[in-house]
């Protein structure tokens, strides 16, 4: 087993990822896809990040993906945003992928403060 594979936040960023994924369906129909598209490489980008930096040795290197991390959990939050002060999504797709964005930039920030 990998180290990241029993770390919460991945677990969580993963969950997001899929979230992400059923909310946007809707913006391809929209021509909106290009929007989609970036918030599914953000969401994703969280996932990977925290198990990229799981594999580094120094502790440094781990709190820079980390970092890069939490950056991409508020990446999503903020095009989340765009797509529903549009009116492309509803306020429950956005509150759903507000409030674990939340979470996981908070376990972040305790996973960066650990190491």
């Amino acid at each position: 087993m990998f180290k990241f594979e029993s770390l919460d936040v991945w677990r969580a960023a993963v969950e997001l990822y899929a979230v992400t994924v059923s909310s946007t369906e809707g913006l391809y129909t929209r021509n909106k896809g290009y929007l989609a598209d970036q918030m599914r490489r953000a969401a994703l980008s969280i996932s990977a990040n925290v198990a990229e930096g799981t594999g580094r040795e120094g502790a440094r290197e781990s709190k820079q993906f980390f970092n890069i991390a939490k950056g991409s959990a508020y990446e999503v939050v903020s095009i989340a945003y765009v797509a529903k002060i549009e009116r492309w999504s509803s306020t429950e797709e956005y509150s759903a992928i507000y409030e674990r964005c939340d979470q996981i930039a908070r376990m972040l920030s305790g996973l960066i403060r650990k190491r």
